[in-house]
């Protein structure tokens, strides 16, 4: 086994999904992927969490442990194994948007972020902003503290936060992936979600309509211990 690239604390883990046609994602396929459809529909999400105590190969770099990140991802195949693909990552971070776009080819870009937790009599609140295009883009949730469960895995839940691997194209145009190794995460239930924010001007005037559209699915995730893998060529 090799020794993971990456490990930290992914928490407060928001995933707001929408369906969209298969001909919207497929430019964004790696080759030898398969785009994941189901009746006719393939399924993008806007994802917002936080990373403590992150490491790379074991080391902590002071300034560097603790930060939010909000990105949009879409679901796909590869004989018979599950992941997904990124649009777009934003991280309050200069050299880890740096390191991750210019060694991996990973689609991140700088910005500044800011976050915010609160967790008083039994309700959890959780805030993340992003200044993008002159503008403050945000999200709340509130849910219940004590209220978690683990989906069953035949449930949306389980199908929309659970995935093994990701993947992407280097700079050669190869595509690669790359594991990513947690326990199953229990999720808040019941949950209030309030988007404030632009997919146009986060990730491009052909994902504006989404300010419209109405979500498939919502997820609030506690989150746990992960482990990021060194990508491999498939």
């Amino acid at each position: 086994m090799p020794r993971p690239f990456l490990t930290a604390r992914w928490r407060n883990l928001l995933n707001v999904t929408y369906t969209v046609p298969p001909e919207t994602l497929e430019p964004h396929c790696p080759d030898g992927v398969e785009l994941e459809v189901q009746d006719g529909e393939s399924f993008v999400s806007l994802v917002g969490f936080d990373f403590d105590d992150t490491r790379v190969f074991g080391v902590p770099w002071p300034g560097y442990r603790d930060f939010p990140e909000l990105n949009l991802r879409f679901y796909v195949r590869y004989e018979g194994e599950r992941g997904v693909v990124f649009v777009g990552e934003y991280v309050p971070k200069r050299l880890v948007a740096w390191m991750a776009r210019g060694i991996y080819n990973e689609p991140y870009t700088y910005a500044p972020m800011k976050r915010a937790e609160r967790v008083e009599e039994g309700r959890r609140s959780y805030w993340l902003a992003i200044r993008r295009g002159g503008e403050t883009h945000s999200f709340t949730v509130e849910t219940d503290d004590d209220s978690t469960s683990v989906p069953a895995e035949d449930t949306p839940a389980y199908f929309f936060k659970e995935h093994e691997w990701g993947f992407g194209s280097d700079h050669r145009g190869a595509t690669r992936r790359y594991r990513v190794d947690h326990p199953q995460w229990a999720v808040y239930d019941p949950v209030e979600v309030s988007l404030d924010l632009d997919f146009g001007t986060l990730y491009g005037e052909k994902w504006r309509f989404l300010n419209d559209a109405e979500p498939l699915h919502t997820i609030f995730a506690k989150g746990s211990e992960v482990a990021v893998y060194p990508s491999e060529v498939l």
